[in-house]
């Protein structure tokens, strides 16, 4: 009797220190964007998150090229999660440019918020629409990244050649250290507001957002239905006297499709249950909103997103 007691002891000590092996073995890279941008900083916030209220997680925001690369990371598995744009995430999942075959190997956990097309030249610049930008030097993101996509849309909506624009593919830093020097009349950001590439500008001097409105703003909703009209309202940046109106596209969340789908749920759970330490932590944090979380996406989501989804009412 003795002898068993001893082996069930040693058993469940076995058990015990297994289970804290397995708990502690959850290590998941999470793939965000530049430092200047919003990616990075939000994607560690929401990793402080995960790491402080799941037992055993562990996961790193990792500083990458942002949206395609992110895809690309995911796909290849050497990212579990990632920050992605809802428009780079279509053109992978069919295979458009700037990708040359699908990319299906990801799944969808939310949207995070909201992400503004922000077109930034000189308060004095002569351009008052993007079409007149012809003949500019302009700052159109990483080659491949979600902002160089929207370039591509803008100029597809406003009737550019890509002759016609004189494209440099800098990242959000090296766009705003190009624009304080003087080396380009312009640049695209799309991201959350207020970005910092942005501010820091508006810091040193006067900038201004050009409007993108009208009939182009519609015609580029029905071209492309991953695209919204969306406004930066007044006083967001320094000299910001008016609204701007502009587009958006969304930041998603997603997972590599062979992540467990309790991870996924706890997760996915985890992120909403402590939104408001999250917005504490990240001005984006206070966009994160449940009704919204699978709304604007057009790939499949994760079972343990979908799992979480459905308990609180907002998926079938």
């Amino acid at each position: 009797m003795k002898k068993l007691l001893v082996v069930s002891v040693v058993a469940l000590a076995f058990l015990a220190a297994f289970t804290t092996v397995q708990a502690q073995d959850t290590k998941l890279v999470l793939a965000t964007g530049g430092t200047a941008g919003t990616y990075y900083p939000f994607g560690g916030a929401i990793a402080k998150i995960w790491n402080s209220k799941i037992p055993g997680m562990n996961v790193t925001a990792q500083t990458t090229g942002a949206s395609a690369e992110n895809v690309r990371l995911v796909n290849k598995k050497e990212a579990e999660l990632a920050m992605v744009q809802s428009d780079t995430l279509d053109f992978a999942y069919k295979a458009q440019a700037p990708f040359k075959e699908k990319l299906t190997n990801m799944k969808a956990i939310a949207v995070l918020y909201p992400e503004i097309i922000q077109v930034v030249v000189r308060a004095d610049s002569p351009v008052k629409t993007f079409a007149d930008l012809k003949g500019k030097k302009v700052g159109v993101g990483a080659p491949g990244s979600g902002t160089e996509a929207n370039f591509r849309q803008l100029c597809d909506a406003y009737g550019l050649a890509k002759a016609d624009v004189n494209a440099q593919y800098l990242s959000f830093a090296e766009s705003a250290e190009q624009f304080k020097d003087k080396h380009i009349d312009a640049f695209l950001v799309t991201a959350g507001i207020p970005n910092a590439a942005i501010m820091d500008i508006g810091s040193v001097q006067e900038v201004r957002i050009v409007n993108i409105s009208g009939d182009v703003a519609k015609k580029l909703a029905a071209k492309y239905p991953f695209l919204s009209e969306a406004k930066i309202p007044k006083g967001t940046y320094k000299g910001q006297t008016e609204d701007v109106n502009t587009m958006a596209v969304n930041a998603v969340l997603i997972v590599n499709s062979e992540i467990k789908d309790d991870i996924v749920y706890k997760l996915t759970k985890a992120l909403f249950e402590n939104q408001a330490e999250l917005a504490t932590a990240h001005a984006k944090g206070k966009e994160l909103n449940l009704q919204n979380a699978a709304k604007g996406v057009s790939i499949p989501f994760h079972p343990g997103a979908e799992k979480y989804f459905k308990e609180k009412g907002i998926m079938k």
